[in-house]
């Protein structure tokens, strides 16, 4: 599609930036991250220092400012739950949170450990497991809508056209959205259930997909007590 997110990426770290490299064939952005202004753009490959400690991840969650300061978080392992319309749809099975700052001697006894609480509350929320992701397929709205919907629509990046109750790191997406340019670089993320299965009946084969999808405005309990 024409604004599908980058699908291959590359994270390359250094002690003054993060570069977060699109790999697509005839891909050439790179997303740099001043680890000390805090300031999102749009550079080039050459820009990357050749020092830099790289490593594959699967998309960008978003940024989150704790106690300590901005932290980075990226999905680093996924798991393919199916295909719709020839769509890989993807299950976020592992995360990275990546500090900004090199060093926490900057805060107090009491900040310390308050970062370490929200540090390990955000964790916690991130391995609730059930959060998916498709670079490719708009998954926050129903195959009804989406085909009910004008070419302009269609050519509005995932973040821009997405059904923002079904989008759970919106608020750790906003600093990124800001620029138009970076937009490819945004996935957002569901929370619920995906099911997908190959189906034969009267020798007719289809697919059978089930996407049941939780509102972040309803983020209770009753989804793990009651099922």
């Amino acid at each position: 599609t024409a604004m599908a997110a980058y699908q291959s990426l590359k994270l390359h770290t250094t002690p003054d930036k993060f570069y977060v490299e699109a790999c697509d064939e005839g891909s050439h952005d790179v997303l740099a991250i001043d680890r000390v202004s805090t300031d999102i753009s749009l550079t080039v490959q050459k820009d990357i220092p050749p020092s830099a400690l790289t490593q594959h991840i699967c998309c960008i969650v978003g940024t989150i400012r704790l106690v300590a300061g901005m932290y980075l978080i990226v999905v680093t392992k996924k798991e393919k739950q199916g295909e719709i319309s020839g769509q890989a749809i993807w299950k976020a099975v592992e995360f990275d949170i990546l500090s900004y700052q090199k060093t926490i001697l900057h805060l107090t006894d009491l900040q310390a450990q308050d970062n370490k609480t929200l540090l390990m509350m955000l964790r916690g929320v991130l391995h609730t497991e059930s959060f998916f992701f498709s670079c490719t397929f708009d998954l926050t709205h129903s195959l009804q809508r989406l085909a009910n919907t004008s070419p302009d629509f269609h050519e509005m990046s995932l973040c821009e056209r997405a059904d923002q109750r079904f989008v759970w790191n919106g608020h750790l997406l906003r600093e990124l959205l800001t620029v138009p340019e970076l937009h490819r670089f945004a996935v957002p993320l569901i929370h619920g259930c995906i099911l997908s299965y190959a189906c034969v009946i009267n020798g007719k084969v289809f697919d059978w997909i089930l996407i049941s999808r939780r509102s972040c405005y309803r983020a209770g309990v009753r989804y793990y007590l009651r099922g």
